[in-house]
């Protein structure tokens, strides 16, 4: 009888182990991500996606310089294509001066080889290759063994773009995912939530991460080509960002700074990494009103100081253009333009 009361605990206890844990189980699944657990995610997505797009602003600076090389290649090609073909026809119209009747149908097939390596080839099957003129011979393989230096050069330019452009693809694609995954994380949010977790972001200033990164010091105002950048810049507070905006009425980080010094008559590239290496670069103590300033690494976000600690900056898609505190991201450097 005693073992038999045992059993029943056991057994009863055991049920009531397994319906607790289900209870939990389920629970932990059905269980919301905190505000602050989406503000992360969110976070990461748009830094994610910033990078991609940076990188994507980066890969079309360098599509622009190369497709330029690509069409000085194409041109120096056809005018070294222009020189062999003059050198083969020296060598052709010398060759025609020897040959009469019948023999000419085999001058025939070598003037009419446009492939130098076949002229050759043409050339070497006639009994009166070796009465030609050495320097000829010489010539025409000089300007042809040019040709073909070209043609690979312009070839290895040409894969080069189109694996550019294949990543810049993929980085487009990185920033589609990205924004989709932040609107729908968003979007799960009540609006009220929603209004707390971005009035929330980036709300507080971390310590700098730049161990060279002092607070500034200088809050002299804005002068000359500086002051008509930060002018244009804070003009743009409260617009949207759009990865790959350079404004009217969106932008990205790069594409903000860009148009404001662009105002100002300096022109930068559309890219956070290539403005980093536009202009003289300060230290933090030095900054001043109009400088631009940049954060992570590898640099993905670019910003423009205005004074007192601030920053005017196309954020991310969630606040677009506004101003916040210089620390607000990992400070990696500043540069003055101009």
């Amino acid at each position: 009888m005693l073992n038999g009361r045992k059993s029943l605990v056991t057994v009863i206890a055991t049920a009531a182990i397994v319906t607790s844990a289900g209870m939990i189980s389920s629970g932990t699944a059905q269980a919301k991500p905190s505000i602050e657990d989406v503000q992360h995610r969110v976070d990461r997505l748009y830094h994610a996606a910033e990078q991609a797009s940076e990188r994507y602003n980066q890969i079309h600076v360098q599509l622009t310089q190369m497709r330029g090389d690509v069409h000085a290649l194409r041109a120096d090609q056809a005018r070294q294509q222009r020189r062999t073909e003059q050198a083969r026809q020296v060598i052709a119209d010398s060759i025609i001066q020897q040959y009469e009747g019948d023999s000419l149908s085999a001058v025939g097939r070598a003037v009419v080889a446009k492939d130098p390596n076949q002229f050759v080839s043409q050339l070497t099957t006639m009994s009166a290759f070796n009465s030609m003129q050495a320097s000829q011979y010489s010539s025409f393989l000089t300007e042809a063994k040019a040709l073909k230096l070209r043609q690979a050069a312009t070839d290895k330019q040409m894969a080069k773009i189109a694996a550019l452009e294949k990543q810049a693809a993929q980085d487009k694609a990185t920033i589609d995912h990205n924004l989709a995954a932040a609107k729908s994380l968003l979007g799960n949010l009540k609006a009220a939530q929603r209004q707390r977790m971005l009035a929330a972001s980036r709300s507080t200033s971390p310590t700098p991460v730049s161990s060279t990164s002092s607070t500034p010091t200088s809050s002299a105002p804005a002068s000359g080509r500086a002051a008509a950048a930060v002018a244009y810049a804070m003009a743009q507070v409260g617009k949207a960002y759009v990865y790959g905006g350079a404004g009217p009425d969106a932008f990205d980080c790069s594409g903000l700074t860009m148009a404001a010094w662009g105002v100002a008559g300096v022109g930068l590239p559309h890219s956070a990494a290539a403005q980093y290496n536009s202009g003289t670069h300060i230290s933090a103590s030095q900054l001043q009103p109009g400088d631009l300033v940049f954060y992570y690494s590898p640099i993905s976000h670019v910003g423009m100081y205005i004074g007192n600690g601030q920053i005017v900056n196309a954020e991310n898609p969630s606040v677009g253009v506004t101003v916040t505190g210089l620390y607000t991201m990992p400070y990696v450097g500043a540069v003055r333009p101009g």
